[in-house]
């Protein structure tokens, strides 16, 4: 699981609360290191560092550069999953960029670049947030123009694709249609229904049923002649020659572990990819969980399910990571104590799980990140998925801190001050709402999705709810966030020396965020439909209504504008722990009927007046609403006989520059899978 980084922020809040709020000017570090690139229609660039770099060793230095080539090796992979013709229109576009030499100040050639770009940040020609299709600011004449001018070829259906009414949406969630049939995605081929995906899975046994294996994580689901087959993701399958690749920057990685359990678990990935073979990616997670020590962590292969609409098929994803010692320890507590969290939760007993096993969470600097998780990163992580090793074995969490430094220093935005409902909010947020961001990313990661347990015989929620199982999960995890945020055990552990200002100012945000300033990302008139945005409103939304007859929540009117101030956060504080109650329940039960009330009762549409009135508050800001970031460049120096000698670190020139290195380096893969 992962908590996407979803905003452009001076403060991390936004991730979780204020959708682009403000605390303060940037920092003198800041001031030093540019960690902003570009900005261009609803995207801001940032660049990141890697401190501590020169602390590694060598061969820990060849070892996240090999980890990060492999991921790199699979960047085309995101591409195609995407959507099937992403390769061939990004192709072409490309080479438009890099070889027309006609007028480049006119509006057209501009609207042209930036389309580009949005392209580039997205992965593909829908919009990495609200699953979109792209809209291009020219029209097709001047387009025709560019591929003449430049030689380029684009005809049939991924020309048309660029202009026309197909293909709207990457991922549909809506409710009451074929999911499947109306997303875009590349996960099955076009013929394919929610009907046949669930008759074809449900036929699917595990040896182990205690121990379900992964169906659908790694292939591509089609009908042919009527019958329908998996093509899996492997060396000699589908996507096999860039597989190929990854195979052999991972070989060179193992040779390089820094211990016996992390080259096991390499050598276990390896045969995975080599073989698709389900049992070894379970075999694989055991060990990559189990195998804690070291400087030098990875994240690889197919995992997440969000652009999945049924929850099946896995993004192919890559980030590298290198341990904050300092930052880790110090948030170890967490993770030691996880007991006494799933033990004083408002969780029925038989939810609960009797011991939670090898949870480990760490603040690391990511090295490089590819596939789903650039150039929109996550700032938070939670792996392995599967719930039984969960129970079993554990998991890991990491914050990606880097990555949340890279936010924090990257400006401000002066939205804050425009939402927060009084002075007493403000404060609360600026002295207090940095600490409630980070404490919230630990909670929802170490502690929320390692809690709770499922029924006996109840199946996985991407059997059991479908396509509402993803803004489930991560709402119920938020909960346990929100629930332990306002509670005096954070002071007693030594995380904060005011638990009641940080509970404070976390509910504030969260509640401002819920209701009314993440809705600066959807077009007036739009429902809401990514998994984690849905969440924070049905979980905000459902509160408020909740508490009406005791007015813990007030929407307040001045001056035209609305606000949203609480007024008990005892109370608020009690519903946070009912939701999260029946969030387990629903989970544990496999209750599909109750998950799709809550999501469709409270998560899907958007108050049309405060939205208009949002929108329009917003328009003074002129930062976007969504970051991502450029990665650094590991640049190997050798000796004469080929070895790598030492690694050094430097930054690219720039966006463009950058996606057109990854190009021509990384393209491993037809344009046509």
């Amino acid at each position: 699981m992962k908590l996407k980084s979803i905003l452009s922020i001076a403060l991390l809040a936004s991730l979780f609360f204020s959708c682009g709020d403000d605390k303060k000017e940037a920092t003198p570090e800041a001031k030093e290191f540019s960690y902003n690139v570009e900005q261009f229609a609803d995207i801001k660039i940032l660049r990141y560092k890697i401190p501590g770099w020169e602390n590694l060793t060598l061969k820990e230095q060849k070892l996240v550069y090999y980890l990060t080539q492999a991921g790199l090796a699979g960047r085309d992979i995101m591409w195609d999953q995407n959507y099937r013709h992403n390769l061939a229109i990004r192709k072409a576009l490309e080479n438009i960029y890099t070889n027309y030499a006609g007028d480049k100040t006119s509006d057209n050639w501009k609207a042209f670049e930036v389309y580009l770009k949005r392209v580039w940040f997205s992965n593909g020609i829908h919009h990495h947030y609200s699953n979109d299709k792209l809209k291009p600011g020219f029209d097709e004449a001047y387009f025709n123009e560019l591929l003449k001018a430049t030689g380029t070829k684009l005809d049939g259906m991924a020309y048309a694709a660029i202009f026309n009414d197909e293909d709207l949406k990457k991922v549909n969630q809506a409710k009451g249609v074929d999911n499947v049939a109306l997303s875009a995605v590349n996960f099955y081929g076009p013929n394919v229904t929610n009907e046949d995906v669930e008759k074809f899975y449900a036929a699917k046994k595990s040896p182990n049923p205690d121990r379900p294996l992964s169906f659908g994580l790694n292939s591509q689901l089609v009908k042919e002649d009527g019958e329908l087959k998996e093509r899996v993701y492997k060396s000699g399958g589908l996507y096999g020659s860039a597989i190929d690749e990854i195979v052999k920057w991972l070989e060179k990685a193992k040779s390089v572990a820094e211990n016996e359990a992390q080259g096991n678990a390499l050598g276990l990935l390896i045969d995975y990819y080599k073989t698709g073979d389900l049992q070894t990616w379970d075999d694989y997670n055991v060990a990559w969980t189990a195998a804690t020590e070291g400087n030098v962590d990875y994240i690889n292969s197919f995992i997440e399910v969000y652009n999945d609409p049924l929850g099946y098929r896995g993004s192919y994803e890559n980030i590298v990571q290198i341990n904050d010692f300092d930052m880790s320890q110090k948030m170890k507590v967490l993770s030691d104590n996880a007991q006494w969290f799933e033990d004083n939760s408002p969780l029925m007993d038989e939810h609960k799980k009797d011991s939670v096993v090898g949870v480990t969470y760490k603040v690391v600097t990511v090295a490089g990140e590819a596939g789903d998780a650039s150039p929109s990163t996550p700032i938070g992580v939670n792996l392995p998925n599967a719930n039984w090793i969960r129970k079993e074995v554990g998991s890991k969490s990491v914050s990606l801190g880097n990555i949340i430094n890279a936010y924090n220093n990257a400006g401000s935005t002066g939205r804050l001050k425009e939402f927060v409902h009084d002075e007493e909010e403000l404060k609360l947020e600026e002295e207090y709402g940095q600490l409630a961001d980070k404490l919230h990313t630990a909670l929802h990661e170490v502690i929320g999705h390692a809690s709770g347990q499922l029924n006996p015989g109840v199946g996985e929620t991407k059997e059991t709810l479908k396509n509402y199982a993803s803004t489930l999960e991560e709402g119920r995890a938020d909960l346990v966030g929100l629930y332990y945020l306002y509670s005096p055990k954070l002071q007693e552990l030594g995380l904060v020396d005011n638990w009641e200002n940080v509970g404070k100012a976390a509910y504030d945000g969260y509640i401002r965020n819920g209701l009314m300033t993440q809705l600066i990302r959807l077009n007036l008139g739009d429902d809401v439909e990514e998994a984690h945005m849905r969440n924070r409103q049905w979980v905000s939304a459902w509160a408020y209504e909740k508490g009406k007859a005791d007015n813990v929540i007030e929407k307040v009117t001045r001056d035209g504008k609305t606000y949203f101030n609480i007024n008990d956060y005892d109370k608020l504080h009690e519903l946070f722990g009912q939701l999260l109650r029946e969030t387990q329940r629903i989970k544990s039960e496999g209750d599909y009927a109750a998950v799709e009330d809550l999501v469709e009762g409270y998560g899907v549409k958007v108050d049309q007046a405060i939205h208009k009135e949002v929108l329009e508050r917003n328009k003074q800001f002129t930062s976007a609403p969504y970051s991502g970031f450029v990665n650094p460049v590991l640049v190997p120096e050798m000796n004469e006989n080929g070895e790598i000698t030492a690694i050094k670190v430097t930054q690219p020139e720039g966006f463009p520059e950058q996606m057109l290195e990854y190009s021509k380096t990384y393209s491993f893969l037809p344009t046509k899978n």
